[in-house]
């Protein structure tokens, strides 16, 4: 079997220092009021509830122009629910999102559309998010289209442009989802974000549903387009290892918030948060010799019903009493590394030990 070898990705310039987007203390709560039948058995005492999910609780991220942000985390804690919030799908419970400057929740018409068609989405299942009823030709072209990118007449090579840049032979424009490879399919999704033109793309596990020789591929793809249309990426993943190829800053999730952020390479050489420790640990590693492998004990807590203070104290093997009552806030521990934990308090700035 071939293998594919990683590109790295170069490093950006730090030339521009305005953010292409900000967010700032986003939240996200889904709500499940009681239904009918609740509100009966109430009154008979049930003592049924409304449901709040606290899906996302507060982040504050900066991204910037050219760079790809790896957003990493655990099923459930709220990864992919920032990157709908970001993409428009759907609106922050509180907090503000900035586009190029201009909070989106401000933006005119005009300025809105600009927003909704330079942050596209790339979902994580080839299967599910290409409509099986529609030919390549219509699920890249239409957009486009719709929204007067490109005139009718120039679709079918506008969309046989995109598939050769994705690396699809332009003659498959006239199949159906169905007769495609899961990397292919994936490919077709890449260009039907690409065919709106935008500058930040939102990559939604795009690789998690492909085999590991195709994720490598599709990783290249990304490095290669990110060199050659100046792209921007929020790079979501479970998988630290899949972000560390592509990624220039790596963000860590647990439970709706952001526990630690900095450089690629700072996270995996100096990872302060004992989840981001705890995470590395848990990765495949090829060297000879026996493996410290330790598991993260427990179980992610319920969204429903967090923890009080650090919502990772449960499982913590460092947690101290003034865990379970404060919650630490996310502050610098180095140039460019932030972390949320009382330990680099109580250490005067030294991080955990592993």
């Amino acid at each position: 079997m071939q293998t594919v070898e990683l590109e790295k990705p170069d490093p950006i310039a730090r030339e521009i220092t305005a953010p292409i987007l900000s967010l700032r203390q986003v939240e996200q709560h889904f709500v499940q009021p009681v239904d009918i039948a609740g509100r009966i058995a109430n009154l008979f005492g049930a003592g049924l509830k409304t449901l709040v999910v606290q899906a996302v609780a507060g982040v504050d991220l900066e991204v910037y122009p050219g760079e790809v942000i790896g957003i990493v985390g655990e099923s459930g804690c709220g990864k992919s629910t920032l990157g709908r919030m970001v993409s428009g799908i759907l609106p922050p419970t509180r907090g503000e999102i900035d586009y190029q400057g201009t909070p989106v929740a401000q933006m005119s018409g005009k300025q809105r559309r600009a927003y909704e068609l330079g942050v596209q989405m790339i979902f994580q299942d080839p299967y599910a998010s290409l409509n099986p009823r529609m030919r390549v030709l219509d699920i890249v072209g239409e957009a486009p289209v719709a929204h007067g990118l490109i005139r009718s007449g120039d679709k079918a090579n506008y969309v046989a442009g995109l598939m050769r840049q994705v690396g699809l032979d332009p003659t498959y424009a006239q199949r159906y989802p169905h007769q495609f490879s899961g990397g292919q399919r994936q490919r077709i999704g890449i260009a039907r974000a690409l065919a709106l033109k935008p500058s930040i793309i939102v990559c939604d596990e795009a690789v998690a549903a492909l085999d590991v020789s195709i994720q490598a591929q599709v990783l290249n793809l990304f490095a290669q387009l990110r060199r050659e249309l100046d792209l921007t990426y929020l790079f979501i993943s479970h998988n630290l290892s899949v972000v560390s190829h592509i990624s220039d800053r790596v963000a860590i999730m647990y439970l709706g918030r952001i526990v630690e952020i900095a450089p690629t390479d700072e996270v995996f050489s100096r990872a302060n948060h004992p989840y981001t420790q705890a995470l590395l640990k848990e990765l495949p590693d090829l060297r000879p010799g026996r493996r410290d492998y330790r598991p993260i004990k427990g179980e992610l807590p319920s969204p429903l019903s967090p923890p009080t203070g650090c919502a990772f104290h449960p499982r913590c093997p460092h947690a101290m009493p003034r865990c379970a009552t404060e919650r630490p806030l996310l502050r610098a521990v180095a140039t460019g590394h932030a972390s949320a934990c009382h330990l680099n308090d109580e250490l005067s700035g030294r991080s955990p030990s592993g």
